[in-house]
């Protein structure tokens, strides 16, 4: 069976409306022109031996649920993720954790509230 000349292009287009990803036809957003809202708390984290403490700032409006993420330097230490807290505008919040011996690396996720 053979397809005329003219349902070609639209046989592509379809193909290739179908194989987007499901967030990019669903959530297509127009710009208005205007810059993104400024997002996301400040964070300052120290560690001191096996011990982490995060203290994060959110100057914004909206809410920021940050979370403190420790992965430790020995193999069989366990790394751990603390649970997320809302810091909401102009709020400080703190997080700590440990390992059982040496901290390896240290950071924060921001995720924003819907």
């Amino acid at each position: 069976m053979r397809l005329s000349r003219s349902l070609i292009p639209v046989t592509a287009a379809v193909a290739l409306v179908l194989s987007l990803p499901c967030d990019a036809v669903s959530h297509a957003r127009v710009d208005d022109g205007r810059p993104p809202a400024p997002f996301g708390a400040a964070c300052r984290t120290a560690v001191d031996g096996s011990h982490v403490v995060a203290h994060c700032h959110n100057p914004y409006v909206d809410t920021d649920r940050v979370r403190l993420h420790i992965e430790c330097a020995r193999w069989w230490d366990i790394d751990t993720d603390s649970a997320p807290v809302d810091a909401a505008a102009a709020m400080t919040v703190t997080l700590t954790g440990r390992c059982w011996k040496e901290v390896r690396s240290v950071w924060i996720s921001h995720q924003k509230e819907r």
